[in-house]
């Protein structure tokens, strides 16, 4: 049977791995803010039920069923973030917690209504597509990560990560949010970003910058080449 404790240890692990990191025991502890005897018994379960293998040396990986289910509910989530944004104007910060509460009680009757009303090619609300992406496939798409842009260009923000409440908020009340232009203005000595938003001058922290995926001057998000060029937020740019 799959329960919604099973599906949220699936859903983790597909969401980690996109992120880059290799799935241990204690990265699901940390991503599901439970304790490490908790991570051990879940993971029984779920190689009893064949959902997960467990490597030498504790790497966890899903199994091609695993998969199934840890996809289907990541589109999900992903649709009723549409939803709540598309249909009912939350705001883009607050849409992945809510999200999270209603993604197992979603019929799939709903599903599908809301897959034929809102389509499945379109981001949501962070600027994330609806298939978990590697770090890698982002930079096939031409984006990057802030925190390794270059200085003194242009960028518009591809997408930022969504499981981090307080760091969506944080990046709101600094005008940093998908489809948002912003300058690189200098990278500092104590390592953090200086930028300039719509707000007007920030300073921005690697663990934050590197949360965000931009769109170079040069590429778009489906990296073909452009003449994208964001409006210059020069007003911002005279006080520096």
């Amino acid at each position: 049977m799959i329960t919604v404790s099973k599906e949220d240890y699936l859903k983790a692990i597909l969401e980690a791995e996109s992120e880059g990191e290799t799935v241990i025991s204690a990265t699901l502890a940390h991503w599901l803010n439970v304790s490490p005897p908790a991570v051990t018994m879940a993971l029984r379960r779920l190689k009893k039920d064949a959902l997960v293998r467990v490597e030498t040396g504790g790497r966890v990986r899903l199994t091609p069923a695993g998969q199934r289910i840890a996809r289907k509910l990541t589109q999900r989530h992903h649709l009723i973030e549409r939803m709540l944004s598309e249909v009912f104007g939350m705001d883009w910060w607050r849409v992945h917690d809510e999200a999270e509460r209603l993604e197992h009680a979603v019929s799939p009757a709903f599903e599908n209504l809301l897959l034929a009303k809102l389509g499945r090619d379109h981001a949501c609300p962070h600027g994330n597509l609806s298939e978990m992406e590697s770090p890698a496939s982002r930079r096939r798409r031409g984006l990057v990560l802030l925190a390794e842009a270059d200085v003194d260009q242009d960028y518009r923000v591809s997408g930022v990560f969504e499981r981090d409440r307080h760091l969506l908020e944080f990046l709101e009340a600094r005008s940093i949010r998908p489809g948002a232009e912003l300058r690189l203005v200098s990278r500092n000595y104590d390592q953090t970003l200086s930028l300039v938003t719509q707000t007007g001058k920030v300073s921005l922290g690697v663990p934050a910058a590197e949360k965000i995926w931009v769109a170079s001057p040069l590429g778009t998000a489906d990296g073909r080449a452009t003449k994208f060029k964001p409006k210059p937020i020069a007003k911002a740019l005279r006080t520096i």
